[in-house]
């Protein structure tokens, strides 16, 4: 669904949208049976190995995919059907969710291979997850967007406020089987929405792009854009140090508590319940204060209950405590994946969520054994604490990097450019292709078109050129150059095709700038090597002529 509606037409809330509703239900049921298979599967790792660092490695093994593949799985889903995506992987996690309770029912399961199973299990959730979260934007318009983005963590953290003690209950009266068993079956639901959902897809304009070449673009992005980079060093030292909660909670409940599964699924269920008020607080917040006060308030939240959660020995204790860090926890995720999604246009914006959550998540998974170690050889109170710690110092980088305001940028398609035609006949893969455009720049203009200049060179390189310089004629001090690179034609047109309004700013200073009868001239040159074939067209190619210029600038 686009976000250019009008606003008489546009839905006040998310909800109102039944594909959105429909998988929201449908995802939230399987929240529920993974929820359930955590539980079961950390406290079977309790009973199978007694070393902290295995406990703690179970949260680890399900982070840890996601860290290795999500770039993998954002350049999949923003190359193919995204629908298609969810529903395989939905299908391979329900199949490694059925293997693990039928080792688990068996009595085959030894900690090696249960950390095996929930590494294969988030293998399937690095795949599904920046399909899912993408096609958010795919299924809203943009106004209501962060509000779906703060549902889907609320829909999470519903299920983890009940499934946890739901999964203690299971493990506790029927054992970690049950409980496996009871995940395979929750993904069931979602498969079926899956298949019956036919999304109006816009007609593809150009071919896919191969996955190494879509996986650089997305890393190249999200380098070269100064707010996204804010937010993947903010997010992974959040993820390092709110790790320490989740990973060391079957040690809070056996260790600190004295208690059993139900213990855990009990302050899980806590966690889950506090998380669930930090969702629904999110959107009050986001009307009042700053992104940035938003995590800030978040890491608090999470610092204090980290705290409290190693200072308490009473269950009461403990249930307030991981209150406060549950709504800290998803009031800062869930704002920066709002950030990251609003600062993204839509050719890129799983790729962007998938380095997100390599960001986040592969600090999750160090932070989860580093503070298993620290468990092991300190004690779980020392490693909540040194979490906590570790929660306060990133929260004070907030003052020298803050999050970007970044709800009124219009991330849509420019589409003021047009493929020009040629005189020498080329096809999509010719290349390297090298353009140039001349600009005339007053005396006084100058130090304002450097810089303006050097936003420009960003924006070309964030969008696939190479080699991108700016020159000086030494023999007419007004003639600037601007080159570039890139290396075939099909990834010019490419390239400019994926220029935004926001954009539209840095192209309209350079014209501004520009002085002379004519636009500025744009030279598009195929690099040839001396003493190679002249050459031909291959047959059925297309054949184009004559020269273009791109008053814009854009070239």
């Amino acid at each position: 669904m686009s976000g250019s509606a009008p606003d008489s037409a546009r839905p006040v809330s998310p909800f109102s949208i039944s594909i959105f509703r429909e998988i929201w239900i449908a995802n939230l049921a399987s929240n529920f049976g993974g929820l359930i298979q955590s539980v079961g599967a950390s406290w079977m790792m309790v009973s199978l190995a007694t070393s902290p660092q295995f406990v703690a490695l179970v949260q680890a093994s399900t982070t840890l995919p996601i860290m290795l593949l999500s770039l993998w799985a954002g350049a999949v889903a923003d190359n193919l059907d995204r629908r298609l995506v969810m529903l395989w992987a939905q299908s391979f996690m329900l199949i490694v969710s059925a293997g693990l309770a039928a080792c688990a029912w068996f009595g085959l399961l030894s900690p090696w291979l249960l950390l095996g199973f929930t590494f294969l299990i988030g293998c399937g959730t690095a795949f599904n997850g920046p399909a899912w979260q993408a096609s958010v934007g795919d299924m809203v318009p943009r106004p209501v967007l962060p509000g779906a983005i703060a549902f889907n963590s609320m829909g999470f953290n519903i299920a983890r406020s009940v499934g946890p003690a739901i999964g203690g209950l299971i493990v506790a009266a029927a054992g970690a089987a049950t409980a496996f068993f009871a995940n395979a079956v929750s993904y069931v639901g979602l498969i079926v929405v899956l298949v019956r959902w036919r999304p109006e897809t816009p007609p593809r304009l150009l071919p896919r792009e191969r996955l190494g070449v879509a996986m650089g673009a997305g890393l190249r992005y999200v380098a070269m854009s100064p707010n996204l980079r804010v937010v993947m060093l903010r997010a992974s030292l959040f993820g390092l140090a709110a790790s320490a909660v989740p990973a060391l909670m079957p040690l809070v409940a056996r260790d600190l508590m004295g208690g059993g599964a139900l213990a855990y699924g009990v302050l899980l269920g806590a966690f889950g319940v506090g998380a669930v008020g930090g969702a629904l607080a999110s959107g009050w917040l986001r009307h009042r204060v700053s992104t940035e006060r938003i995590v800030l308030i978040g890491a608090l939240g999470l610092t204090l209950g980290t705290a409290a959660t190693a200072a308490s020995h009473v269950m009461a204790g403990t249930i307030v405590a991981l209150l406060l860090a549950g709504a800290g926890w998803v009031l800062a995720l869930s704002t920066f994946n709002v950030t990251v999604q609003m600062a993204s246009p839509r050719w890129v914006v799983a790729r962007a969520l998938a380095v997100y959550q390599m960001a986040a998540f592969g600090g999750m998974a160090a932070g989860s054994w580093a503070f298993g170690v620290i468990a092991e050889n300190r004690g779980v109170t020392a490693a909540l604490l040194a979490a906590a710690a570790l929660q306060l110092a990133g929260a004070l980088i907030g003052f020298r990097l803050p999050l970007p305001q970044v709800e009124e940028l219009n991330l849509d398609p420019l589409s003021r450019w047009t493929e020009p035609e040629t005189a020498v006949p080329i096809e999509s893969r010719s290349g390297p292709v090298v353009v140039t455009i001349e600009y005339r720049i007053a005396q006084k203009d100058i130090v304002t078109f450097l810089r303006v200049m050097g936003e420009r060179g960003r924006i070309r390189r964030r969008d696939g050129a190479r080699h991108w310089t700016l020159l000086r004629d030494l023999g007419d001090p007004t003639l600037w150059v601007e080159r570039y690179h890139v290396p075939t034609w099909l990834d010019y047109v490419r390239h400019n095709q994926r220029r935004t309004h926001a954009d539209a700013d840095n192209s309209a200073q350079i014209a501004a700038l520009h002085e002379g009868p004519a636009p500025p001239v744009v030279h598009r040159m195929i690099e040839r090597q001396t003493g190679s074939l002249p050459f031909t067209r291959a047959p059925g190619s297309r054949e184009m002529s004559g020269p273009m210029t791109d008053p814009s600038g854009s070239a």
